[in-house]
């Protein structure tokens, strides 16, 4: 079997990993995963033509030259090879978790050290237990500090990822009713985000944290940080800030102890006010001035369907339908509500993976919603329960809805569209 030392040797003159078919990339190296249905030591020859180096696959029946590497598996490879990259680095990693806003969070983050470090930051939502091993091996030479995303639906997986990543710095943008399936309810998601500052504790590592968010300074507080960096809306933080408005785009001032500065981002939602305050406490921290923080937040534009405004040819539309759990539909349908607009709607789908809490979760965003008066079509079978029972229109799937906006065209309203990614909320983009 081929050693980790070996396979290093190999990746340094081969830095680019594929572990799909359709992306392969010439002088690439292949790992063939496997998955629930698939396993790619099959695909391994096809890498081979296509143009890869080499295939590192764990089943030696799939081995034909010396370009098929054999491991003991692997995806454990895989890890092993990110980890060993990881101990080869001396920059800054900045650990990034949380319930809600991770992905823009991060994206906010490297816009801002950008402006004055070669950044790098996880790719799309690479951030599980194949995504973190690729993002780390995606970090070249000439990078001078980077941004990990990591997620997590169960407990000890942030903890695992930590060890891949080994964060020099970290952050959890809050904790939610995310993942309740999985982590076992509330207290459990708790648990399982502050595996991160249980890392940076026992490994020296600085936290930034809102000091608005109680569950955060609990956590921390029973973590026993001594490395903190807090932001917040209060004078006390080393960062703190103060919402002038967002209607539709967010502008605010933001302050150091030593003086104050306004700016400008192009996102909508109160509830992304947090996550730009954290991108300014980091840039802050690795020393760039208030301008190079204030450009890399303006030159910031959401393009991932979250909290992207959008503008058709017959409305303005949040486009959020990327995720959705309990409280990050809550904080969007109350931003809508605090909105300006004349006439506004809200097509949210059914949120995922809450297990046993499915059906009180989706009850009370029906019961938010029409608290707060608003028009609203809920969509998926866990919403479909309360068709009967409060006020809406209700179908079971996205096609149905689809029907519905195709006779009852929306135009001239200012729409959120929001659900859990596998409601695929974005084919009813074009309808409206």
């Amino acid at each position: 079997m081929t050693t980790i030392e070996e396979l290093y040797t190999v990746y340094l003159k081969h830095p680019v990993i594929c572990t799909d078919t359709r992306t392969i990339s010439s002088g690439c190296l292949f790992f063939a995963l496997k998955g629930e249905n698939f396993d790619a030591n099959t695909f391994a020859s096809q890498s081979i033509t296509q143009g890869a180096a080499f295939a590192i696959i764990d089943n030696k029946d799939f081995a034909k030259n010396e370009q098929f590497i054999l491991v003991e598996d692997v995806l454990t490879t895989l890890q092993d090879l990110a980890k060993h990259h990881r101990n080869q680095l001396s920059i800054p990693i900045i650990g990034l978790t949380g319930s809600n806003g991770k992905t823009t969070t991060k994206e906010l983050i490297k816009a801002v050290l950008a402006e004055k470090y070669q950044t790098f930051a996880t790719k799309g939502n690479l951030n599980n237990h194949i995504g973190v091993p690729l993002s780390i091996l995606s970090i070249q030479r000439e990078v001078e500090i980077a941004v990990i995303e990591m997620g997590a639906n169960h407990q000890k997986e942030i903890e695992f990822l930590c060890e891949i990543a080994q964060p020099t710095h970290g952050l959890i943008t809050n904790v939610g009713m995310a993942h309740l399936d999985g982590f076992g309810g509330f207290e459990g998601v708790k648990k399982g985000k502050a595996e991160l500052f249980a890392y940076l504790k026992v490994h020296h590592g600085t936290t930034f944290i809102n000091r608005n968010n109680p569950y955060l300074i609990e956590m921390s507080q029973v973590a026993d940080l001594n490395k903190v960096v807090y932001y917040g809306t209060e004078k006390e933080n080393t960062i703190s800030g103060k919402l002038r408005h967002s209607d539709p785009l967010i502008e605010f001032e933001w302050a150091t102890h030593e003086a104050s500065y306004e700016a400008k981002a192009n996102l909508t939602g109160t509830y992304n006010f947090e996550n730009i305050l954290a991108a300014i406490c980091i840039g802050h921290f690795f020393e760039l001035t208030p301008l190079q923080i204030n450009t890399g937040l303006a030159n910031y534009f959401p393009n991932n369907n979250r909290s992207q405004l959008t503008k058709t040819n017959h409305n303005t539309v949040i486009c959020d339908f990327y995720n959705a759990n309990p409280s990050s539909m809550a904080a969007a349908l109350h931003n809508l509500k605090a909105l300006n607009a004349i006439q506004k709607i809200a097509i949210i789908g059914d949120m995922f993976e809450l297990g046993n809490e499915a059906n009180e979760q989706h009850e009370n965003i029906v019961k938010l919603a029409t608290s707060y008066a608003l028009e609203t079509i809920f969509i998926g079978s866990n919403f479909y329960e309360f068709k009967n029972k409060y006020a809406g229109n209700y179908f079971k799937t996205p096609i149905e809805a689809s029907q519905f906006l195709k006779e009852n065209q929306v135009k001239g309203k200012l729409v959120l569209l929001k659900g859990s990614r596998g409601m695929a909320l974005e084919q009813l983009l074009p309808l409206l």
